[in-house]
């Protein structure tokens, strides 16, 4: 029998966050627009190589802004059980990763200044095989979890 998804959603200011760190990077392709602008009108160029440019700097700025986002926070659930972390996320490709409790050395929340902003947090939680996070979360709801998996893993540990 297969197991049903995961049903925890990670908060929905995700995607404003998402949104906002994709028009950071969209300005530094607006940025390599700008260069190749000048130059084609600088050198002579042929007017083809701007006019490709903007596209495909249109079309990045589409999907990173817009899209994926959406897709992205669509996608990403996760549940914590006593034996596992259960974790789907993707946008193209859906994963679905189970992190067993076992294997969890520690267990973090974190911050940039954007997620800070909307008062949201990360739970990265490590082992042995890599660093998997639960990204987004309400700040108290990210304390709470991280604790609660920390107390799992010791449990578990403890029964080892």
């Amino acid at each position: 029998m297969m197991r049903a998804a995961p049903q925890k959603r990670i908060n929905n200011r995700a995607l404003t966050v998402w949104r906002i760190s994709a028009i950071i990077s969209s300005f530094l392709w607006w940025v390599l627009f700008a260069v190749i602008l000048t130059l084609t009108l600088l050198f002579d160029w042929p007017l083809w190589i701007v006019w490709a440019s903007l596209g495909l700097v249109i079309i990045e700025s589409v999907v990173s802004i817009l899209i994926t986002p959406k897709l992205r926070w669509l996608r990403w659930r996760y549940e914590v059980h006593e034996h596992e972390i259960d974790l789907q996320y993707g946008v193209l490709i859906v994963r679905r990763r189970l992190v067993p409790m076992v294997r969890v050395q520690h267990v973090d929340t974190q911050q940039g200044p954007i997620l800070r902003k909307f008062n949201l947090s990360t739970v990265t939680i490590s082992t042995a095989a890599g660093v998997h996070d639960i990204p987004a979360l309400d700040e108290e709801e990210a304390d709470e979890l991280r604790d609660y998996i920390s107390k799992l893993a010791t449990v578990v540990d403890d029964d080892v």
